[in-house]
C-alpha cells in the first residue's frame, strides 16, 4: 500500500503512516527497510497487519511531498550569486533574514563606500558559505533542515 509519513521519533523508535485507504498505521523502526531514516511528508510502500504496518519502503521517487518544497540547487545558487541580497533567504521563506541581507547592503551603500564594501564582503562570504552548505546537503537532509525545520542561519 501507498502512504505518507506523518511523524517519527527517534527516541521512541516508532511513528505513523497515512495510508492511501485514509487509516492510519503504526511503525516501528526495525520495520523501516530504507537506508535513511524515515522523515516527516516521505512517501512510503508498506503492508498492513491490522493497524500496524510492516517492511516500510521508501517509495521510488519518493521524496518528501511537502506543498512548500524548496529545490537545494537554485537556494544554492541563489545564496552563491546573489546572497549579498538575501535573495537565497526570501526562496527560502525567511523573511526577517532577507531583510536583514537587504537592509545591511542598502544602507552600508547609502551610508559611504567603505561601509558598502565591508558589508557586502562579509554577507557576500556568509552567503557563499551558507550555498555551499545548500548544495553538499542531501536532498533529505536540505529538506527537513531549512524547509521542515526551518533552521534561518548555516
Amino acid at each position: 500500500m501507498k502512504g505518507q509519513v506523518l511523524e517519527f521519533s527517534v527516541q521512541t523508535n516508532s511513528g505513523v503512516i497515512s495510508g492511501a485507504d485514509g487509516s492510519r498505521y503504526t511503525f516501528a523502526g526495525s520495520e523501516w527497510k530504507g537506508d535513511n531514516s524515515p522523515m516527516r511528508g516521505m512517501s512510503v510502500d508498506f503492508d498492513s497487519d491490522g493497524t500496524n504496518a510492516v517492511a516500510v519502503y521508501k517509495a521510488l521517487g519518493g521524496g518528501i511531498a511537502s506543498p512548500g518544497s524548496k529545490d537545494k540547487t537554485v537556494a544554492g545558487l541563489l545564496a552563491i550569486f546573489l546572497g549579498g541580497f538575501g535573495i537565497h533567504k526570501f526562496y527560502l521563506g525567511y523573511t526577517t533574514p532577507g531583510l536583514v541581507y537587504l537592509l545591511v547592503n542598502t544602507i552600508g551603500f547609502s551610508v559611504t563606500w567603505m561601509l558598502v564594501f565591508l558589508p557586502n564582503i562579509v554577507l557576500g562570504v556568509i552567503a557563499l558559505i551558507e550555498g555551499i552548505i545548500y548544495l553538499t546537503k542531501s536532498d533529505e537532509d536540505f529538506e527537513q533542515t531549512y524547509v521542515v525545520g526551518k533552521k534561518l542561519w548555516f
